[in-house]
């Protein structure tokens, strides 16, 4: 493989996917093999929607703006640097995919053809139509991919590591099924936000993005706030408000009917649950709330929070505040817009695939 090569490659896909990001976004006239991609393309995004009513057109949407943001040529090269690639002996990497939100396992994809490792990708059956087709684009732009990608639908062989995405109790089956080769196991995390209630109205839609986006089934979705004693919800649920047309979304809305009768039935305290007709705020200690709600604890001061915190951290993504806390935030609106280096589960996927 050229290195070269295989990074324009991924920079034409970004400016091919750029295409995409909206109703209205611009159909490029000098980008290669658009001509025979365009409307494949479009259809291949119709028949993601069928597939998986969890895949909006709004959502598909976000997902391509943010790749085709992020793969340009100066942000591949700048996180390439600190790496030794290509390397000079190419393993097989089996890539055990997650469909939770489109295209969830790209990075690790971009990572393995970008170290010259090549990919047997066994995908999700919820999001199996979209890394196939744009593969095939890859391919007109470094035909070398073509030998280093391959898909199956059938138990993984002759491979050499693993990187797989699944849930706690599909992590532990991985654990020991792929006990004897190198591998990352992602396990269940989301994010959580730290408020003081001193947060501007700007900043809480932003944190509304962090909470809807994607219905809220992203690992870097905020599924948890800690709020200060006596914290005023008010500000929190009109902030809220820019994400009312949710409440045309059936799946979404089934979900939170469902989780309300269910809080509602097991005689939970009135006074901890609130709600605003599209999202529940449940007072609770876990991290990880179902669509449809977002759990909540109170706080007396902010080292006891960075306490639970740290102690929590293998569940926890990312953490959204405004605040200088001990450990790395970032900030509102964030949560699905990672950089290249911001690694799940904070593990340095490139750097593992170079000890291979």
């Amino acid at each position: 493989m050229v290195l070269q090569t295989r990074i324009n490659a991924f920079v034409n896909l970004g400016k091919f996917l750029s295409q995409f990001t909206s109703n209205n976004a611009e159909r490029l006239a000098d980008l290669p093999e658009n001509n025979k991609f365009y409307d494949a393309m479009l259809g291949i995004m119709q028949s993601a929607k069928i597939h998986n009513g969890w895949f909006t057109e709004e959502n598909l949407q976000f997902t391509f703006e943010s790749w085709s943001k992020t793969l340009t040529k100066s942000n591949l090269e700048k996180w390439l640097s600190p790496y030794k690639t290509p390397t000079t002996s190419p393993k097989i990497v089996a890539v055990v995919m997650a469909g939770n939100i489109p295209m969830v396992g790209f990075h690790d994809f971009l990572s393995i053809l970008l170290s010259g490792h090549k990919a047997l990708v066994k995908l999700s059956s919820n999001d199996n139509k979209l890394l196939p087709f744009l593969t095939e684009y890859l391919i007109t732009q470094d035909p070398s991919i073509k030998d280093a990608v391959s898909f199956t639908d059938n138990q993984l062989k002759d491979y050499d590591a693993v990187i797989a995405t699944g849930s706690d109790n599909t992590a532990r089956y991985f654990e020991y099924y792929f006990r004897n080769k190198p591998h990352i196991i992602r396990k269940n995390r989301n994010a959580v936000a730290v408020l003081t209630g001193t947060e501007s109205k700007a900043e809480l839609e932003l944190l509304a993005n962090d909470i809807f986006r994607y219905y809220g089934l992203g690992c870097r979705n905020v599924a948890k706030l800690y709020v200060p004693e006596n914290y005023d919800f008010k500000n929190f649920f009109e902030a809220m408000y820019s994400w009312k047309d949710i409440v045309q979304e059936v799946k979404y809305m089934n979900n939170y009917d469902y989780n309300k009768a269910i809080y509602l039935m097991s005689n939970h305290k009135t006074s901890d649950l609130l709600d605003n007709d599209f999202l529940l705020l449940k007072k609770d200690d876990s991290l990880s709330s179902p669509i449809g709600v977002l759990f909540y604890s109170y706080y007396n001061n902010i080292s006891d929070v960075e306490a639970t915190l740290v102690e929590r951290k293998e569940d926890i993504q990312c953490i959204v505040s405004g605040e200088n806390l001990s450990m790395k935030t970032i900030g509102f609106g964030e949560t699905q817009s990672p950089k290249l280096t911001d690694y799940a589960d904070d593990v340095d996927t490139m750097a593992f695939l170079e000890t291979l």
